[in-house]
């Protein structure tokens, strides 16, 4: 039995950090699962990581949908939350409502949507019909990037106050918990011990109730952007280009396949076939 929204939240409860992972593939979301990690997060950031876009924006409901339900074939511990797409859910609480059911459909056991307080009825009414809710503000990758750019939030009194009163009025429309990315640490920490549900944090500081990396990030695979809070832990783009780079040489000089490599006719069975074709 996978983990559990509600397992979720008790971790906060005990004080245990929780550990989450953007993932968009049945391969990599495995190894994640395998290593343990509390959360899947099957991010819309697919769009930039899988398929190439500039941003977030181009992706649709049918490709969440896809990725979604690979990383859900793939996991067998995690909790799997997914994101809702650009205007997958700004329009009408209806279409927010019916598009957390197709993503549920396809494997997911939660949704996430940007947006504060101005979010906070949609968020409610997903919530009634079942469906769990994490939120997310601060950096909002659908819509900040088009006003404002790649900035840290919750630099100032005001911009510090709007985000608590967010973060306040998402817990009070019924989130299991917030997502807060690129939050300076002392508002992220505030926000953290403010609010009952979990709050994990996407370069907000170590303060927060947990942390997610985008899995491409953390293994060194993605280098067209390399975020200041993304750690890596492995270079495998390195390892590897190398590894086909040997690849290609091998196949050039014959070096690959081998015996090893290859598959063996009946020696009797070859004999007559030589015959039958006169060589």
């Amino acid at each position: 039995m996978h983990k559990t929204v509600q397992d979720i939240i008790e971790m906060k409860t005990k004080k245990k950090k929780i550990s989450v992972i953007t993932s968009y593939d049945y391969t990599l979301a495995s190894l994640c699962d395998k290593a343990g990690i509390d959360v899947l997060l099957v991010g819309d950031s697919a769009g930039m990581v899988m398929l190439g876009y500039e941003n977030t924006i181009p992706v649709t409901m049918n490709q969440m949908c896809m990725f979604t339900e690979a990383v859900s074939r793939a996991r067998k511990d995690s909790l799997l939350v997914s994101d809702l797409p650009f205007m997958s859910y700004q329009a009408s609480i209806e279409d927010a409502i019916n598009n957390s059911g197709k993503l549920i459909k396809a494997g997911a056991d939660a949704v996430k949507l940007e947006g504060g307080s101005i979010m906070a009825e949609t968020i409610s009414a997903i919530v009634d019909v079942g469906i769990p809710v994490m939120g997310h503000i601060g950096l909002q990758p659908q819509t900040t990037m088009l006003s404002e750019g790649y900035k840290v939030q919750g630099k100032t009194k005001d911009s510090a106050l709007k985000l608590i009163e967010d973060a306040k009025e998402l817990e009070e429309a019924g989130v299991f918990s917030i997502a807060i990315e690129m939050v300076s640490h002392e508002v992220a920490q505030i926000i953290s011990e403010t609010v009952s549900v979990p709050v994990i944090g996407i370069g907000s500081g170590v303060n927060c109730d947990g942390q997610v990396l985008v899995v491409q990030d953390l293994l060194g695979m993605y280098d067209k952007i390399k975020p200041k809070f993304a750690k890596r832990y492995m270079n495998l783009s390195e390892d590897i280009v190398k590894s086909l780079e040997n690849y290609r040489i091998d196949v050039e000089s014959s070096k690959f396949p081998t015996k090893e490599n290859s598959f063996s006719m009946n020696q009797e069975e070859l004999e007559k076939l030589r015959k039958e074709i006169g060589s």
